[in-house]
């Protein structure tokens, strides 16, 4: 088999990730994300939205001169002045892409911008044409397509690629849809929309029914090479699809999506996670998928005997691969035998079995007693052969 397919990973943290309530960050503090996003190695940073504000223009300018070999996007809605400010922002980056976007279903038409099918699509003629004669590389997002009518879809979307789109973003804006539905929506565009085959075709959804992730595997199925994302699924309501998730199920299940890949340096995703909940305020919760504080952590005792007898019975990547340091055994009171054993050994004491079989019945009734148990209580319970009191 030749080399995987690249997915491209466009990370829009510190646009559609800041939209989240309490997430704002100094342009000091975008700086160090994009430097950050840098060494992750993702395709494109969304570094703002350059109209919203000076301060977002001059952020995003700052990112568009500091990164390198990776693309620096700003948001745009269709208007010229808002074209503009993102050409402004973004024209002296190694690769400055300007986004636009524009809603495409009827609910968003008729309530929100009062247009009419037509004049919707006179003005993505015009804003994507316009966008194309200063910039190289122009994405077009049909904001709500999955609640957009098909057949006006797929003219709006040749409309942009007609006007010099390089980019067709297919944006699960509500979090509505459902995978198979997704994945049905992409192989029907690549098959209706003349000339999709010449562009990216992009995925970019959101978690309000808890499907972000899934949705976004279910576009690459359908043939998205383009996929939006952000660090610990940060974004507006329930937020966008995690950037860790989607890399590290591609990692981890080539055979499920044609031996795509993306070029994530995916032992920077826990520093990326970590330095992102410090700059944000916005803690990732302990079961959060690749970057929750649980996400390698074993307390109940069969797992811990199945992992200490071969890892993969109940770890499908390593920690390692992803920037923990290894996986934790956690001793509570689900624990068993072994799990106290491992860690008693590591602590630098050898038990008989008989020994281990007090230490374990004395670990028990403490553990029952306090939610964790630590290194220190473990040492007391061994050096003095009784129990530690519990915490109050």
């Amino acid at each position: 088999m030749g080399d995987p397919a690249v997915v491209k990973i466009f990370d829009t943290t510190l646009r559609d990730g800041e939209q989240s309530p309490g997430a704002t960050l100094t342009t000091s503090q975008k700086l160090q994300v994009a430097a950050q996003l840098e060494r992750l190695q993702v395709d494109i940073i969304e570094a703002g939205f350059p109209a919203a504000s000076p301060g977002d223009l001059a952020a995003v300018k700052a990112i568009a001169q500091q990164v390198h070999g990776v693309a620096v996007a700003g948001l745009a809605r269709a208007h010229r002045n808002d074209i503009d400010a993102v050409w402004e922002a973004v024209r002296t980056a190694d690769l400055p892409v300007i986004h636009i976007f524009l809603a495409t279903s009827d609910i968003h038409l008729q309530h929100k911008l009062h247009l009419s099918r037509e004049d919707a699509l006179q003005r993505v003629r015009d804003m994507v044409s316009y966008a194309r004669s200063l910039c190289p590389m122009v994405e077009f997002s049909a904001e709500d397509a999955t609640r957009s009518d098909r057949d006006y879809l797929c003219r709006v979307l040749e409309c942009a690629i007609q006007a010099g789109a390089t980019t067709i973003n297919v944006p699960d804006t509500v979090g509505y849809t459902f995978p198979h539905e997704y994945e049905s929506l992409f192989r029907m565009l690549r098959e209706r929309v003349p000339g999709m085959d010449q562009v990216t075709l992009s995925a970019h959804c959101h978690d309000d029914l808890g499907m972000a992730t899934a949705n976004t595997l279910a576009a690459i199925r359908g043939g998205a090479r383009q996929v939006e994302v952000t660090i610990n699924g940060l974004g507006e309501r329930a937020g966008n699809t995690p950037l860790e998730e989607v890399v590290m199920a591609l990692r981890t299940r080539p055979d499920m999506f044609a031996h795509v890949d993306t070029r994530i340096n995916a032992q920077e995703l826990l520093a990326t996670s970590q330095m992102v909940s410090q700059l944000t305020g916005i803690i990732v919760q302990p079961n959060k998928a690749i970057v929750g504080s649980n996400a390698f952590a074993h307390e109940s005792g069969i797992h811990q005997d199945g992992m200490l007898k071969h890892r993969m019975t109940y770890e499908i990547m390593t920690p390692q691969s992803v920037g923990w340091t290894d996986t934790n055994l956690v001793l509570g009171k689900h624990s068993g035998r072994h799990g106290l054993d491992a860690r008693l050994r590591h602590l630098g004491h050898q038990l008989t079995a008989e020994q281990l079989q007090s230490a374990y019945s004395r670990f028990i009734s403490l553990a029952d007693q306090k939610k964790a148990i630590t290194d220190a209580d473990l040492i007391y319970i061994i050096e003095s052969g009784e129990e530690t009191p519990a915490a109050i």
